[in-house]
């Protein structure tokens, strides 16, 4: 008979005694923090939601995995690091995982990588549509109480790609062939959705067409919410000024410096620059003023804030357009403009920590659904961080350090007549942080 779990060679004794190693400990497992992240997610149900969005053409008697059993394993995984759907066809296995998805240990086995990229090749347009109205559905239930006001952030980000998928596009700034998805968080990182589009520079009519969905979607449930966005110089349109305008949006965008621009604050860039040498060893001299000014393109003026700093690599010049028509000029510029770099983090999160690029699927429809399950996973860990307690490290804390303190904890699996005992490690650093956790869970809002 041939040995399925050999020894592990290259072991060095220990005070003369030999290190035996294999792959045989039976049921174990290293994803011990998923018993908090499968709370989180019967609360969030949003496997539930986002299945409800798919029609499973499938024939109901020989169902073996459920949609939203598909979609709740492969949004587990992406949270506990694994964005490769091939993993499945070993942690299918998994003890702790069979336990997420509501399957005793000794049950069957979940569903295999090619179950998972049947159901990432399923959705058609109007399937995503209703998919993306879904994650909308869940941002505005992730609040106690309709808000007044909301802050939204939309940004877009490079995402390689190698191979023909469709909508890649080379873009001559990144030097590569790619996507570039506008991805939305509001002010205190929520996702709302994300938009797989080619890997070039959206236009104003696009933009604005994407922002008309998404005000649509949000005031289908709070009619009367003012909202904000805030975004970078090349979402300053005025195809999205004058829709803006036209449905009480308001929004504060970075300006492109130009010429133009620059004539109106020559004489404050001048005596900026004569403050700083007056005084070089105060450090870097910062002010503001703010001006009305219309390009060739807009339909009237706009108000035009402008940030000067003068420090020993010379004067720097920054501008912002915004409707609002009250503030001081260093307050929404410093406190309001500035705050959209959070979502660079947000992204961060998204991109890097979740593994979102993973866009290899050849139809767009499938990368785009991808995007959808990322965004999942990452409600799964915002929400996991959103329970800790205020002011702690831990509601700060990236996601990938997050998922190494809690998600990645050994456990033994028991299964006996009538429970489940699931052995965690003695020594394990933060015992009292992950009890805390699971104590506060029944305050994430569902």
């Amino acid at each position: 008979m041939v040995d399925l779990t050999p020894f592990l060679p290259g072991l060095s004794p220990v005070q003369g005694k030999a290190v035996v190693a294999r792959f045989d400990g039976g049921r174990l497992s290293s994803e011990g923090g998923l018993l908090a992240l499968r709370e989180i997610e019967r609360r969030l149900g949003l496997a539930d939601r986002l299945a409800n969005c798919l029609v499973d053409p499938r024939a109901p008697e020989r169902v073996v995995h459920r949609l939203a059993e598909i979609i709740r394993f492969r949004m587990l995984m992406i949270a506990a690091g694994y964005e490769d759907g091939n993993d499945a066809d070993a942690l299918r296995r998994d003890p702790m995982f069979k336990l997420a998805l509501d399957r005793l240990p000794a049950g069957e086995e979940l569903c295999s990588q090619s179950t998972i990229s049947r159901l990432e090749n399923l959705p058609d347009r109007r399937a995503l549509l209703r998919l993306g109205r879904a994650l909308v559905e869940q941002y505005c239930g992730s609040f106690r109480a309709v808000p007044k006001r909301i802050v939204l952030d939309i940004d877009d980000t490079f995402d390689r790609v190698h191979g023909g998928q469709q909508l890649r596009l080379f873009n001559a700034y990144y030097d590569d062939y790619g996507f570039q998805p506008i991805v939305v968080f509001d002010a205190e990182g929520r996702f709302v959705t994300a938009l797989l589009r080619p890997g070039k520079r959206p236009s104003g009519v696009e933009i604005c067409g994407f922002v008309r969905r998404l005000i649509g979607a949000l005031r289908s449930h709070w009619p009367k919410v003012e909202i904000l966005l805030r975004a970078d110089s090349h979402y300053a349109s005025p195809e999205v000024f004058d829709w803006c305008r036209k449905n009480r949006v308001d929004w504060v965008f970075g300006l492109a410096p130009n010429a133009a621009l620059c004539r109106h604050v020559a004489a404050l860039e001048k005596s900026t620059a004569a403050r700083f040498k007056a005084a070089p060893g105060r450090g870097k001299v910062r002010r503001f003023g703010q001006f009305h000014d219309a390009a060739q393109r807009w339909s009237r003026v706009e108000r035009i804030i402008a940030r000067v700093e003068a420090g020993h690599e010379g004067t720097d010049t920054r501008f912002i357009v915004t409707s609002l028509e009250g503030g001081r000029a260093k307050h929404l510029y410093q406190r309001l403009y500035c705050a959209r770099g959070q979502a660079e983090n947000h992204i961060k999160a998204w991109k890097n920590h979740l593994a979102a690029d993973r866009t290899s699927c050849h139809a767009a429809e499938a990368n785009q659904f991808r995007l959808f399950l990322h965004a999942g996973a990452y409600w799964l860990l915002w929400s996991m961080r959103r329970v800790m307690p205020k002011h702690s490290v831990w509601r700060v804390m990236q996601f990938d350090t997050l998922r190494l303190r809690l998600i990645k904890l050994a456990a033994r699996v028991v299964e006996l007549k009538t429970q489940v005992k699931i052995h965690l490690p003695s020594s394990a650093p933060d015992q009292a942080i992950f009890a805390m956790l699971l104590e506060r869970l029944p305050r994430l809002v569902t």
